[in-house]
């Protein structure tokens, strides 16, 4: 499959071929699969601190005969604090256990539970190859709002913009003004999130795949909702936010010539050596 290279002014200069990794068929179930190990992976720790509610003296004894006991009180066997006593007269607050008030979690969110999950090395490659050729798919492109025509190759001086003004000026030329708009928007979320820095909801933009490290990074970081990435670090959460297959992505052509050169993503073999 052959696909035009375009100038910074949105003209054809020349056509390429397409690599392999944009013919593999549309795997659904793979692509979900590969976008829950990414978020699962990425997921923070947290738990409450080991010692909440179990920090007060609450030791009393059930033996009839003993100091301290509840014995005989008429009063259930949990455990209690002494917040005063007069003799063998004493003032019991329950504490420590979960059916009182201040005392621990039954069942708190503990900071060493593991929420990793492993993917085959051929799985994972298999549904970013699937995302990739996924991005050509007008189908998936029009329910998701997208009017260019993908793919949308630029030539190697697309590397090399330092300014976030370029860049829009080069999607407005590209006819990708609505993105930008739906991009722009913000929505207040509701709830906590206000407090814990996570305050707007943005909507997912077209995605820019470079071949290396270069200045475009920074300029693209202004560009709210537009991610940008080294097509060697590519996943499927990339290129399938929310599992949902089908978004526009900005190639430079040496990022399509490395992935061809070096067959990145392609199928994992392991090489057997033999024994003289």
């Amino acid at each position: 499959m052959k696909a035009d290279i375009l100038d910074l002014n949105a003209n054809k200069i020349e056509s390429m071929e397409l690599p392999s990794q944009f013919e593999e068929p549309l795997r659904l179930d793979l692509i979900k699969k590969a976008v829950l190990a990414v978020q699962n992976n990425k997921r923070q720790p947290y738990g409450a601190f080991p010692e909440a509610g179990k920090r007060q003296a609450v030791r009393i004894s059930k033996r009839r005969r003993d100091y301290k006991t509840s014995y005989g009180h008429g009063i259930s066997r949990s455990p209690r604090k002494v917040t005063w006593h007069r003799g063998r007269q004493f003032g019991w607050v329950g504490a420590f256990a979960p059916n009182t008030v201040g005392g621990r979690k039954a069942h708190p969110p503990k900071a060493e539970k593991d929420f990793s999950q492993k993917l085959n090395i051929n799985e994972r490659r298999k549904a970013i190859r699937s995302a990739i050729s996924a991005s050509l798919n007008k189908e998936l492109l029009q329910e998701k709002g997208y009017t260019a025509k993908a793919p949308l190759i630029l030539i190697e001086d697309f590397e090399k913009i330092t300014k976030t003004k370029d860049i829009k000026n080069l999607l407005l030329k590209l006819g990708l003004s609505l993105e930008l708009e739906k991009s722009a928007k913000k929505k207040v979320k509701g709830g906590s999130a206000k407090i814990r820095g996570r305050k707007y909801r943005v909507k997912k933009g077209p995605l820019f795949v470079v071949s290396q490290d270069c200045n475009l990074f920074k300029a693209a970081k202004n560009l709210p909702g537009f991610d940008i990435s080294i097509v060697s670090q590519l996943n499927a959460e990339l290129l399938a936010p929310g599992a949902n297959p089908g978004r526009l992505i900005l190639w430079s052509n040496k990022s399509i010539e490395k992935m061809h050169k070096e067959k990145l993503f392609m199928k994992f073999t392991r090489k057997i050596k033999l024994k003289e």
